[in-house]
């Protein structure tokens, strides 16, 4: 019995340490968590330099091992606190944090030129390391649920651009033909999207008045059009963030849900006790 409460005590301990950031022990793990993503993005970046990974490889690698060591320790120590492992090793974090450190170990496995290729395939999984950094930032639980709140009214607005840009790329097709590169309904539906959108390459150009004054419209359309979704979303997320003014981001270590209140003693998603 008294293996067992210490076991529970250490694995509490643990967990406070890992999931939680309003105790001391937290907070320094977050940050040199926190300066380890960072780093192993900013070696990723520069090992992509050919001139650099030649002149320095060797420091890249040994550097690679280091953080891959760091967050394999991590990896498991995350594991080994929570109650229920399978929950955190499926969750969306978990997977990135596996994601985040395999490469490297797998890179063992492969050997001799022709598999070079799948080693930089490996490589550019570290890149997942930057999904890590979702887990600092406090608003990430609010955004996620904006822009799911927004999701129909969101995809409402984009059937309608799309509507919009096919009655004008067909518009523009009987305006001014091949002649002006506008070939077709779709190249005519391309222009549109792209000119809507203000990004303007400029592979296609009407050459017509009456298709630059149609072009002009679009443009200015565009500018509007822009502005709609960004409101859409920063409405649903005020609106999240004003929900949550009383919680804190104490994460339940049985079902890992976030965002409890304050004073509160169980868990809302699977009602496990807290130990406050």
């Amino acid at each position: 019995m008294k293996n067992n409460s210490k076991n529970k005590k250490w694995q509490s301990k643990l967990y406070k340490t890992i999931y939680e950031t309003d105790n001391g022990p937290g907070k320094l793990f977050d940050i040199i968590l926190l300066l380890a993503i960072l780093a192993s993005i900013a070696l990723v970046m520069l090992e992509s330099i050919k001139g650099l990974d030649a002149e320095y490889h060797s420091f890249f690698n040994i550097s690679e091992w280091i953080i891959t060591i760091l967050f394999s320790i991590e990896y498991i120590l995350r594991i080994v606190s929570v109650k229920r492992p399978k929950k955190y090793i499926l969750s969306f974090y978990g997977i990135i944090d596996l994601l985040s450190t395999i490469p490297k170990y797998i890179s063992l496995i492969f050997g001799g030129a022709h598999a070079l290729v799948a080693l930089r395939a490996l490589r550019l999984l570290r890149v997942f390391r930057i999904l890590k950094l979702a887990r600092y930032i406090g608003a990430t639980e609010n955004l996620s649920k904006a822009l799911k709140a927004s999701r129909f009214k969101i995809l409402v607005f984009i059937s309608a651009v799309l509507i919009i840009c096919i009655i004008i790329g067909t518009v523009m097709y009987l305006i001014e033909g091949d002649a002006s590169g506008f070939t077709s309904i779709p190249r005519g539906v391309y222009w549109a999207i792209v000119t809507l959108t203000t990004v303007g390459y400029g592979d296609i150009a009407p050459q017509t008045g009456l298709g630059q004054f149609l072009a002009s419209m679009v443009m200015i359309l565009g500018y509007g059009i822009i502005a709609i979704p960004t409101g859409i979303v920063t409405a649903e997320f005020t609106k999240q963030s004003n929900q949550k003014v009383h919680l804190n981001t104490n994460t339940c270590p049985n079902c890992l849900k976030e965002y409890h209140n304050d004073d509160a003693k169980f868990c809302y998603e699977c009602g496990h006790e807290f130990n406050i």
